[in-house]
């Protein structure tokens, strides 16, 4: 392919020239890091350019390196893969690839690359960094470019985005895509489940992940599998036997189905392979049972990109932009990620070598050193499974009894918590309890004992099973609640719920030493769609709910493409504006309205004039979110009309209130494992205060994103009590993002 004819030259003053490329396995999610790196950049008044097909894009030149403008990049946040192409180059392996690729790119005044790949991806970018120079005095000595070109562009600048389903790169919490694939995944095993409940049959189900165990494990977890085999961990000698017993408890506690997880990189202890074929031969053999194997392949790089892999792909991206076009003389290249929910920055090749050294350790039975790299979080996943995938001994001492209540609105994930807590418990000698009707539910005596089987088929099951209430227990009422504490005999409580379950409960703990029955310990954890609780920064259920908006948009979005059209959509939230921010980043909206900031008549005259200009410009489709209670006055119907009137017939306006859909629907991957996680948790901490006979009081927490316990008479300093929200709202913050992608800036 003939590469491009020069654009820089003397007579044309230099501006930042930055390109965007995706290289190696695509990776849902790698649309919106390609968006937010074009119009963060366009908005810091750059040229951008995009490559197509990857580094060999690079290398070919031509039409493949292509000037973005704004609207390159819309309406493509909702499609899977990448736009622009990748692919595996062999030519940029290659010295005189990559010589090519340098000549390529300072034709176009281009010496600044965000790279959306792998490590294999990110290590050939650095190189090619290293050798800028030595290339470009090549390219000046064959007449290729000139002096003064090599001279404007002395040095490469790149940053790294990774984009990988297998959530595999140290440096990063989440690597684009792996969410996504994890809803792949766990919608296979949700299918799976119900037919081979059906037949009372067993599935082997083989997922990706050669050196990384992360979809295995987290997919078992989520999918309420059996037995989980992953490369990191390989499970002991007699592994065999442990497994079919494990899987025959299950069947006799009532189970009707059985799902074995295979990575496809699982070995055993001596490094021999573990197929997913031989798992189930095993199967067949010892249990007798119709076993079958379903290998999901490439049906885990595809679909639509979750919530999850829309927003934080899009932080990352804006972030990676800023970090090349703002680069200094002694920038070093960074892997843009995220850790507990905020950017973060790692050397890039720092993090590649250290990502690379996790197969060595497993190819050198190093299994305690591949886990340690992996994280602490990846090793209490690891052991969290083990209890709560183990069938508990009945015979087993009983050390205390443990109830469980809801209180608050509905959230999914609520099942996925009390399935996680009564199977954890149940491991550690608890006699777990269930509470049916909340707190009103207790006073009536609506307790009795959960079972491993009771709990069978929780783990995805949307609503509550115990049932929930908003109504709290008045303080007439905290006798009757303290005598069925006692009368039940309860050691222990955990709340599971929302703001109604923490200010109950807090409410109690005022009045504490007045009731003999509130002498127990007490823990909640945090269940609630509006994400609206002090201590923990994503509840359960907030995902779920972040997923249904983002869904319901996209086929908004549909509708509205054959006409000229706003949309004004309301969400839930009460006074918390987490899922109108974070839905607006998902779907790409261009206005959000919160109570947070109200909502004031110079802000509507503002977005009115904005709305026309983009109109008469030729936009097709604006969107508007509004969070529920963002303003008394100014309605979803006023704005409404309000949008109509200054329309001047250049576009209709609709309403969409989405209300209780926010609420239903089977748990995400992402609630289902975080619920898990944060049970288990629970159900440790109210062991030990049981072991060491405290009676504390608490909710779940985190420091530095390792969970801790919170002291529950401390939420009034964390908590808004007026607006029911916390004092600190981390997702404020990225607001700026959103609004620098949302409006063009000559709009």
């Amino acid at each position: 392919m003939a590469s491009a004819a020069p654009v820089d030259n003397a007579t044309v003053a230099p501006r930042t020239a930055v390109a965007v490329l995706t290289s190696g396995g695509d990776a849902q999610g790698m649309n919106a890091v390609v968006r937010a790196v074009v119009r963060t950049a366009i908005g810091a008044g750059a040229d951008v350019y995009a490559v197509y097909e990857g580094l060999q894009g690079l290398v070919d030149g031509g039409d493949r390196i292509k000037r973005f403008e704004w609207g390159s990049v819309g309406s493509i946040l909702h499609r899977g893969g990448t736009v622009i192409g990748t692919a595996r180059s062999v030519d940029f392996r290659q010295r005189d690839g990559r010589l090519k690729a340098a000549r390529n790119l300072v034709h176009h005044g281009i010496d600044r690359i965000v790279v959306i790949g792998g490590d294999g991806s990110l290590t050939g970018t650095d190189l090619f960094r290293s050798e800028w120079s030595g290339l470009l005095a090549e390219l000046v000595d064959q007449g290729e470019i000139t002096p003064e070109q090599a001279q404007r562009h002395t040095r490469l600048i790149i940053a790294g985005v990774v984009g990988s389903i297998d959530n595999d790169m140290v440096g990063t919490d989440m690597t684009v895509g792996a969410d996504t694939a994890l809803h792949r995944i766990v919608e296979a095993i949700d299918a799976l489940s119900s037919t081979a409940a059906s037949h009372q049959r067993s599935f082997v189900v083989e997922v990706m992940g050669r050196h990384c165990g992360y979809l295995a494990l987290m997919s078992a977890i989520a999918g309420g599998a059996d037995y989980v085999l992953i490369p990191e961990n390989p499970p002991a000698e007699g592994w065999e036997d442990e497994m079919c017993a494990r899987l025959r408890a299950g069947r006799a506690a009532g189970r009707r189905d059985s799902i074995v997880i295979v990575a496809e990189g699982a070995r055993d202890r001596t490094g021999a392979p573990i197929t997913s074929q031989g798992v189930r031969d095993l199967l067949e053999e010892r249990l007798g049972e119709d076993t079958r194997v379903t290998i999901l392949g490439h049906v885990q790089r595809g679909g639509t990109p979750s919530a999850y892999d829309r927003w934080m792909p899009t932080l990352v991206g804006h972030a990676a932009a800023m970090e090349v076009v703002d680069a200094g003389p002694d920038h070093e290249p960074q892997l843009i990620g995220v850790r507990h929910n905020r950017v973060h920055r790692t050397p890039l090749m720092a993090a590649v070598q250290r990502t690379q050294e996790i197969p060595g350790l497993i190819d050198a039975g190093d299994y305690d050193g591949a886990m340690a790299a992996r994280g602490s979080s990846f090793t209490e996943m690891v052991r969290v499974f083990q209890g709560i995938a183990q069938v508990a001994p009945t015979d087993a001492p009983t050390r205390s009894r443990i109830a469980i209540l809801h209180a608050g609105g509905l959230a999914p994930g609520m099942n996925t918590a009390v399935r996680a807590a009564v199977r954890f418990g149940l491991s550690r000698g608890h006699t777990m309890l269930g509470v049916r009707g909340s707190f009103q539910g207790l006073i009536d005596g609506q307790v009795s004992e959960l079972t491993w089987g009771d709990v069978d088929g929780w783990v995805g099951l949307g609503g509550a099973e115990l049932g929930t209430s908003r109504a709290m227990p008045s303080v007439e009422q905290f006798y009757a609640v303290s005598r069925a504490l006692e009368n039940n005999d309860i050691g222990a409580l955990l709340v599971v719920g929302g703001h109604r379950a923490y200010e109950a409960t807090y409410r109690m703990l005022q009045e504490r030493d007045r009731y003999p029955g509130f002498q127990v310990p007490v823990i909640c954890l945090p269940t609630t769609i509006d994400n609206n609780l002090p201590g923990w920064e994503l509840t359960i259920g907030a995902d779920t709910a972040l997923c249904e908006v983002v869904s319901a948009v996209d086929r908004i979005k549909q509708s509205a493409m054959a006409s000229r059209r706003t949309f004004v959509v309301e969400v839930m939230g009460r006074f918390c504006g987490y899922l109108a921010l974070m839905g607006s980043l998902s779907v790409g909206a261009e206005r959000v309205y919160l109570h947070e900031e109200g909502v004031r008549l110079a802000d509507l005259t503002q977005d009115v004039a904005s709305m026309v200009a983009g109109f008469a410009a030729g936009r097709r489709f604006h969107l508007t979110i509004r969070n529920e209670d963002a303003s008394v006055g100014y309605t979803t119907d006023f704005l409404c009309q309000l949008f109509t009137e200054e329309s001047g017939g250049l576009f209709d306006v609709r309403p969409m209130v989405l209300g209780h859909l926010q609420q239903g629907g089977s748990p995400t991957p992402f609630d289902r494992v975080q619920a898990t996680r944060l049970a288990a948790y629970c159900v440790d901490w109210l062991s030990q205060q049981i072991v060491s006979g405290s009676t504390e009081w608490g909710f779940v927490g985190q420091a530095d994103g390792a969970l801790t316990t919170l002291p529950l008479k401390t939420m009034p300093d964390l908590f808004d009590m007026e607006f029911r929200r916390p004092v600190n709202q981390w997702w404020l913050d990225l607001k700026p993002v959103m609004e620098a992608l949302a409006t063009e800036p000559s709009i």
